[in-house]
């Protein structure tokens, strides 16, 4: 990173200079605020700031300053967040403030309890100092809301961070945090941490708590985002385990232990690693410069001494839509109406309109055609990453989405790989996605069908710039919760095609 403001040090940095006393927690969360302050008006991602925060950068400053180095050695193992302000998704409780989910109606909600995720922040010395906008209930995969208005992207203010976790997203990019908590139904990690330039881990179905019910529906998933895949991995230590709250939660003992993602060894350990590249899952509409970038990261790894083969899945956009609309219409889709009954003439267009597709899909197939649709695309993902350490895929087949777009009746893709709502948007067709018309505008994600095979753990890192000004993102999966190799090869790609972590603004 070239920005030396104290506002655009990474986490792991900050936390180095707290302990040799280079910089206080004070200083830092004050200049974090400073740049919400200075840059929110362009992008608005942040919902309210969390005026607490200082009390909890006092009592870290005040800890630091005179601490001994076998204090400092305890607390970096017991408090490994002291002293970070961390951007919560609004979605993720705080005691005794609002917890909406950017729903009018439940504007005047308060939490009564942390979230799992939060208290773990806090336990670990960390504090939420802002909080992050999201779409109505996280149900689309751009954030805007009545609620909250539009979140823009920080790289270019007229398309999108993506969502549901955008404000997350364009909060990291920005500068307003070193990191961010994040959710995952459908890439609501993945595709925002993509169109921001950050990191993203959709962790394995149970290894980071959640709110229940919803937290038995295993396409779902907390998670961390960041700048770096350090800052990631810090977070996501933090996070995973078993929570009495969550039946689903498993034991992750010794989770990355010893990671470290700026060693050269994450480089050395390339050698004779099997990497799969599939660029387009099947069909999914690629644009060229998304496949350029993938193919420049594949070839990177290659050139470090990896064995990189690229491979063919027989899915379909369509036929992966249609598994997880079945799924959705049987969980999601229900849950959503009983939480915004009575209420639907203050919804968001795009909220009704999730609720109707996937109500219509799910009429059209019963849940346990539902299931046996999901093992046959899971067998399918298992064969293709037979002999194979990793899979390599682009997060989302279109460059960017429209900021202030809701997608109503599908997507076209221009010729810049931007997707408009318009019908004829495109300016050109063939191989470049130029005039390419989805019906359905998740239909240019590439993210779902790791929701369906919700074991796998992924971790997304940039691969470059979009034709569109904003960045693109690759996803790194591995095997069922074979985290750490998903975490070793995005460390690889960090250290071998280097990124700027923050837009300029």
């Amino acid at each position: 990173m070239t920005n030396t403001e104290t506002w655009a040090l990474s986490a792991t940095e900050a936390l180095s200079k707290f302990r040799s006393k280079d910089l206080s927690p004070v200083e830092y969360l004050t200049s974090q605020i400073g740049r919400i302050t200075s840059e929110d008006e362009r992008i608005n991602a942040v919902t309210e700031v969390v005026e607490e925060a200082v009390t909890s950068a006092r009592e870290a400053e005040g800890f630091y300053a005179h601490a001994s180095n076998d204090e400092l050695t305890e607390a970096a193992a017991a408090r490994p967040l002291l002293g970070l302000p961390v951007i919560a998704k609004e979605k993720h409780a705080i005691a005794g403030r609002t917890l909406s989910q950017g729903l009018i109606h439940e504007r005047d909600t308060v939490a009564g309890a942390d979230g799992a995720i939060i208290a773990r922040i806090r336990a670990a010395g960390g504090f939420a100092h802002a909080r992050a906008t999201s779409p109505e209930l996280s149900c689309a995969t751009v954030t805007h809301s009545p609620m909250w208005g539009v979140t823009r992207n920080p790289w270019n203010p007229e398309l999108s961070p993506g969502g549901s976790s955008g404000g997350s997203g364009a909060a990291l990019a920005a500068g307003f945090a070193p990191l961010a908590t994040a959710s995952d139904i459908a890439g609501s990690t993945r595709l925002p941490a993509a169109f921001t330039g950050t990191v993203g881990f959709k962790a394995p179905y149970g290894r980071i708590p959640g709110v229940q019910p919803l937290a038995a529906d295993w396409y779902r998933g907390d998670g961390p985002m960041a700048r770096t895949v350090a800052d990631t991995a810090l977070l996501a230590r933090v996070m995973v385990g078993v929570d009495p709250s969550d039946h689903a939660t498993i034991t992750s003992p010794g989770f990355l232990d010893g990671f470290d993602a700026t060693s050269a060894e994450v480089v050395e350990g390339l050698k004779g690693k099997r990497i799969a590249l599939c660029l387009r899952l099947g069909d999914f509409p690629v644009g060229e410069d998304i496949i350029a970038n993938t193919r420049a990261v594949a070839s990177a790894l290659e050139a470090a001494g990896a064995i990189v083969e690229e491979v063919e899945l027989p899915w379909t956009a369509e036929r992966i839509f249609e598994t997880a609309f079945t799924h959705f219409g049987n969980i999601l889709a229900p849950a959503m109406r009983a939480a915004t009954r009575g209420h639907e003439d203050t919804l968001a267009d795009y909220t009704l309109q999730i609720m109707a597709d996937a109500e219509a899909v799910a009429s059209r197939h019963t849940f346990y055609e539902g299931l046996a649709a999901e093992a046959q695309i899971q067998a399918e993902l298992a064969t293709a990453m037979e002999g194979f350490d990793v899979l390599l895929a682009p997060t989302s087949a279109v460059a960017g989405l429209e900021a202030d777009a809701s997608y109503l009746d599908g997507i076209t893709i221009d010729s810049n790989g931007v997707g408009r709502e318009e019908v004829g948007a495109g300016n050109g067709a063939g191989g470049d996605g130029g005039g390419v018309r989805l019906e359905h505008y998740w239909q240019s994600h590439m993210t779902m069908p790791f929701n369906i095979c919700n074991r796998v753990p992924i971790v997304n890192v940039p691969s470059g710039m979009a034709d569109c000004g904003i960045p693109t993102g690759l996803q790194v999966i591995a095997h069922p919760f074979d985290d750490r190799t998903a975490f070793d090869v995005a460390a690889a790609v960090e250290q071998l095609v280097p990124w700027t972590g923050i837009a300029p603004g």
